[in-house]
């Protein structure tokens, strides 16, 4: 009996690629962040159509830091696991340009405002 190809083995793909789109997923941006500096945790989840980073726990309030403060971050997806757009401090009154990158353990966030001229580049790891 002759075996007719399939259309996967025609176009050069074996099912087992197919079977495992788990693997190529973008790491998740929603949870439980820990800044690099070990002053403050952040929870970042969906606030509407934006995700909103919203401060949970902060160890030292004397840099005007406070628990509620919330950054609302109106990023698109570029790539798997990097975001990219603009936030919006609502404490400051500031909007950033944003791009983010995660990986399943670690968050980089880079923030820029007066078009580039002044950015800063936080570190995150991943709490929950």
């Amino acid at each position: 009996m002759l075996r007719r190809p399939t259309l996967l083995r025609l176009i050069g793909l074996s099912p087992i690629v197919l079977a495992t789109p788990d693997a190529m997923a973008a790491p998740e941006i929603n949870g439980v962040w820990a800044r690099g500096d070990g002053n403050a945790h952040v929870r970042i989840a969906p606030c509407g159509a934006d995700l909103c980073a919203v401060n949970i726990w902060v160890k030292d309030t004397s840099k005007g830091e406070a628990v509620g403060d919330t950054l609302v971050m109106m990023v698109k997806p570029q790539a798997p696991g990097r975001y990219t757009g603009t936030a919006y401090d609502r404490k400051r009154k500031l909007t950033v340009s944003m791009d983010i990158s995660v990986e399943p353990k670690r968050l980089k966030s880079r923030g820029c405002v007066l078009g580039g001229l002044a950015c800063r580049s936080v570190s995150w790891s991943r709490l929950h």
